[in-house]
C-alpha cells in the first residue's frame, strides 16, 4: 500500500473513536485531511476543536461542527498526525506551524489519539524540531537557539515566528526542557509520552496501535 493509503486506514481507525456528544479536537496536516472524511461519513453527532483555520474550513465544509476554543476547558477526545513517532511515546509535531495550538488542545483532552504512516515511525527523534517564536528579540532568541533557521514567510496561526531547531536530540526529555525555559520561545514540537494516550499506526493495510497511556 501507498503512504497515502497507510494515512487513510490510520484515519479511519481513529474515527472509529468518536461518539455523539463528545468534544472532540482536530489537528493539523495530511493524515488529519483524511481523517475529516471518515468523520463526515461516520455522521455522528459531536462538537469539533480545530488547530488551524486549514482545518477548520475543510472541517465545516464536509458538515462538522467546529466551535473556537475559548470557552471549553477540556475536550473527550483530541486527534492529530506527528512528524515522527516513537514506541515510546515521544513525537515531533509541528510541520505545519500549529504546534502550539495543537499541544494546548493535546493537553485538554482525555484521551489523545496519534495517527502516521509507517514512515512515521523512527527509533530515535532527530531534528528538525518546529519552533514558535516570539517576533520581539528574535535575532537574540536564534542566537541563544543555534543552530536554528527560521522558516521563510511561515507563520502560526496565532501570528509567531515559524522556525526550526537542527541540533542533536541526544535527550529529548532535556532539550524539550531547554527550549521552554528559551525566552521568546513560544512552544517547540516535542510532545512528551505524558500527553499522548494511543499511537496508530497504518502499516500495509493493517494499524498498528501503540497504548502509550491511561485515559487521563
Amino acid at each position: 500500500m501507498s503512504v497515502e493509503d497507510e494515512k487513510r486506514i490510520a484515519a479511519e481507525a481513529a474515527a472509529a473513536y468518536v461518539e455523539d456528544g463528545m468534544r472532540v479536537g482536530l489537528g493539523t496536516g495530511s493524515t488529519v485531511a483524511h481523517l475529516l472524511p471518515s468523520l463526515a461519513r461516520r455522521g455522528v453527532t459531536a462538537t469539533f476543536v480545530a488547530t488551524s483555520p486549514r482545518t477548520e474550513q475543510a472541517a465545516k465544509a464536509l458538515g462538522l461542527v467546529v466551535e473556537p476554543f475559548d470557552t471549553l476547558d477540556r475536550l473527550d477526545l483530541a486527534i492529530d498526525g506527528a512528524d515522527q513517532v516513537t514506541t515510546g511515546g515521544w513525537l515531533i509535531k509541528g510541520g505545519g506551524g500549529a504546534h502550539t495550538r495543537e499541544k494546548i488542545v493535546a493537553a485538554a483532552t482525555d484521551r489523545f489519539i496519534v495517527i502516521a504512516d509507517s514512515t512515521k515511525l523512527v527509533d530515535q527523534l532527530h531534528t528538525p524540531v518546529p519552533l514558535e517564536l516570539l517576533a520581539f528579540g528574535l535575532a537574540s532568541t536564534l542566537h541563544r537557539l543555534q543552530p536554528t533557521r527560521i522558516r521563510a514567510g511561515a507563520i502560526s496561526p496565532d501570528g509567531g515566528v515559524i522556525a526550526d531547531f537542527l541540533g542533536e536530540i541526544n535527550d529529548p526529555s532535556e532539550l524539550a526542557h531547554r527550549l521552554s525555559a528559551s525566552p521568546g520561545v513560544i512552544e517547540h514540537g516535542l510532545f512528551a509520552p505524558s500527553l499522548v494516550s494511543e499511537i496508530l499506526i497504518g502499516t500495509g493495510e493493517a494499524v498498528r496501535r501503540l497504548i502509550i497511556g491511561e485515559t487521563r
